[in-house]
């Protein structure tokens, strides 16, 4: 009995000891943003593209790195979805509340429409070289008629914005704040 009590009061002991930590899990914010005035695109029709990554592996992992060669994935946080997923949303949603289009479609949309979207992704990470700490985001978009096929314009928009901590929380908070201004600053282009 004693043999019995032992042996079960270690495997509890040893059980607890092995649980990992509790999974964290971020995603991106959408900022509500304003309807324009002045729309040139009111009576048009967008297509977000899916986003494409150009250097990186693009998952729900979070990215980071100490260096151009030193790199990986934080193992106890992630994004609520795939990177690429959330940021096709979240453009979406941008530009459907801004109404500067008549409507904005996903790619998987059969529909008709005038402009498409396409987005390349060269960079999204947590960046950390010795006590600086920052989040990295780079994109370039391309406007595309989708009637003729033809460039319309194209911009590449970069951030840096520094994080409060250099841990994964720091990390998705700093990445939203470089978001919103990637937000605002599309719309007025696309203006």
């Amino acid at each position: 009995m004693k043999i019995f009590l032992l042996t079960s009061i270690l495997i509890l002991g040893f059980l607890g000891c092995t649980q990992a930590p509790a999974l964290k899990v971020y995603s991106l914010g959408v900022i509500p943003m304003s309807k324009l005035t002045h729309l040139p695109y009111r009576n048009k029709v967008l297509q977000v593209s899916y986003p494409e990554s150009l250097r990186e592996n693009m998952s729900q992992k979070m990215n980071f790195s100490y260096s151009e060669s030193d790199y990986g994935t934080y193992l106890n946080s992630e994004w609520s979805n795939h990177m690429s997923k959330l940021l096709q949303g979240t453009i979406m949603d941008v530009l459907a509340s801004s109404k500067l289009f008549k409507t904005v479609l996903s790619d998987s949309t059969t529909l008709h429409v005038n402009y498409r979207l396409e987005s390349d992704i060269f960079a999204f990470e947590h960046r950390v070289r010795g006590t600086e700490s920052y989040a990295v985001v780079s994109i370039q978009f391309t406007l595309i008629n989708a009637d003729t096929g033809r460039l319309i314009k194209s911009k590449r928009f970069s951030y840096k914005e520094a994080t409060m901590s250099t841990n994964a929380k720091g990390y998705a908070h700093a990445t939203n704040v470089a978001i919103a201004k990637l937000s605002g600053d599309l719309l007025r282009w696309l203006r």
